[in-house]
């Protein structure tokens, strides 16, 4: 009696684990996923490891040679989920912690912020399209991801993406900020497919006590995805420190064949103090990527930013758009262009090698902080990239 007994409760807990096992899988370079029913949880990262040799890179123009934080994509883990939502129309929440390191030293990109990178809570469905409240990447940036670069993806999704700022040429992102960088604090950001339209709405809350302009962003967006052809658009424009600043623009990419062209205009105006007038700038950009099939690709691209009248910081380096000008002195007017070229070899979806270089130059009174003062520099870098 005393097994039967026992066989029957062993029966029933197999039964009861059968219930809430889940399906764990690992697809190449899509992260370690947990399934069971309408929950998922995804563990994942990027690793990019670079050897770098960059001229000018202090005031006396030494170059320098060195294993640099990253190259392409900033070094990080995260986590994201999803859960259904019991008696609702295909309703469900969502969640995205993502913290970036640096692979040289194992450091916090952003020391004391652990989710530096995204740190938001959600929800999405067909219906409503996907609402997110938290620290998140600009919807500036997210709508001109598709021609700020040869590098992202062709078309303007509902996921996170967008390029970065990493190098001399991957400056054009600032263009995409709002009050605090090109991420939101306290973001709230509605994206929705229509079709084949993608529409978008971001603002970022201030939370100043008696103050609901300050640290303000707002920013609306939209995209048509047609395949071979891609176009998308955004205007956005922030309190930043009581100055405004607006920026808007529009670009897209073609594929033909093998290539794809991607091009791209920025307009972009920030207030200064009076004694400095405002600043006016306009930016171009256009690049290239082959992919002829099998392991290699090959990108090439170039960009102009044009600013007249930018406030420059004590060391006479123009201010990124977007930053705060409140304390400027002083102004510069000129030109920063930027060549750029990549090789890339593909081992499969996680692994892959490169070889990379630009060519940085400013004309007029225009310094970059990257040139430590001098009007040119050249980058050349070897990496390793690997997804988990």
């Amino acid at each position: 009696m005393q097994i039967q007994q026992a066989t029957a409760e062993a029966r029933q807990k197999v039964a009861e684990a059968e219930k809430i096992k889940g399906e764990v899988s690992q697809n190449a370079g899509e992260g370690l996923v947990y399934k069971h029913g309408d929950d998922s949880v995804r563990l994942y990262g990027l690793i990019d490891l670079s050897m770098s040799n960059k001229s000018n890179a202090d005031k006396a123009g030494s170059t320098q040679k060195d294993m640099s934080v990253a190259w392409f994509s900033g070094n990080r883990w995260g986590i994201e989920g999803e859960h259904g939502l019991k008696g609702t129309d295909g309703l469900k929440a969502i969640f995205k912690l993502e913290s970036e390191y640096e692979l040289p030293t194992g450091s916090m990109d952003t020391p004391g912020v652990l989710f530096n990178r995204d740190a938001w809570l959600g929800v999405e469905s067909e219906s409503l399209g996907k609402l997110t409240f938290g620290r998140q990447n600009t919807l500036a940036r997210e709508f001109s991801k598709i021609y700020g670069d040869p590098y992202g993806s062709a078309g303007v999704t509902l996921e996170e993406g967008g390029y970065t700022n990493n190098n001399d040429f991957k400056q054009l992102i600032f263009y995409s900020g709002s009050a605090t960088g090109t991420r939101y604090d306290k973001g709230i950001v509605w994206k929705k497919k229509i079709g084949e339209f993608v529409a978008g709405v971001g603002y970022q809350v201030g939370g100043n006590p008696g103050d609901n302009s300050t640290g303000t962003t707002k920013a609306v967006g939209v995209a048509y995805n047609g395949g071979m052809t891609n176009v998308s658009a955004f205007y956005n424009t922030a309190n930043v420190n009581g100055y405004t600043h607006t920026s808007y623009s529009l670009g897209g990419n073609v594929t033909v064949g093998m290539v794809r062209l991607n091009a791209g205009y920025f307009n972009y105006t920030a207030d200064q103090p009076l004694a400095l007038g405002n600043r006016s700038d306009k930016a171009y950009t256009v690049s290239a990527r082959f992919a002829p099939g099998g392991a290699f690709d090959y990108e090439l691209g170039w960009q102009t930013m044009n600013a007249t009248n930018a406030a420059v910081n004590g060391s006479h380096y123009v201010l990124n758009a977007f930053a705060n000008t409140g304390n400027a002195t002083a102004t510069a007017t000129g030109k920063r262009k930027t060549w750029y070229g990549s090789v890339f070899y593909h081992f499969d979806k996680r692994t892959e090698l490169y070889l990379a270089f630009d060519r940085l130059s400013t004309d007029g009174t225009y310094l970059a902080a990257q040139a430590n003062g001098f009007t040119s520099q050249n980058e050349l870098a070897a990496g390793m990239r690997f997804k988990f």
